[in-house]
């Protein structure tokens, strides 16, 4: 399993989200999400201007094994998409926590980061299930 880069926080469902600063979220899917998918084969994004609320499908990812809804981890307006994922969907296998990133919000409440789970009670998590 890949290293869970320190400088994000995840949803139970395995979406994650990387603060840009100036009250901008990246969000994106786990690397064991994409494990456990498979190899992708198709996105679908939120446009560019739409209002997504945590905890509720923002987008989608395709795979040869099954489609899941992508959960925002925050809520707020989504004011830049991942082009290049549309084109090229096993980025997100390949770089998960880096290229493969969805979309990012510009954040309505930034409290609901204290929500979500720090990348040492995510793979504590992820333990869990695999027991």
């Amino acid at each position: 399993m890949s290293e869970i880069p320190g400088d994000l926080k995840f949803l139970k469902s395995h979406e994650w989200a990387r603060v840009e600063g100036s009250n901008r979220v990246t969000v994106g899917i786990s690397d064991h999400a994409q494990g456990l998918l498979g190899d992708l084969v198709y996105v679908e994004l939120p446009a560019v201007g739409d209002s997504v609320q945590a905890g509720v499908g923002a987008a989608v990812v395709e795979s040869v094994k099954a489609a899941s809804d992508v959960y925002s981890p925050v809520s707020g307006t989504v004011v830049e998409i991942n082009e290049a994922v549309t084109d090229k969907p096993e980025t997100i296998n390949e770089d998960a926590y880096g290229e493969g990133w969805l979309y990012v919000v510009e954040l309505s409440d930034p409290d609901q980061l204290n929500d979500l789970l720090g990348p040492d009670d995510y793979a504590e998590m992820l333990e869990n299930e695999d027991h």
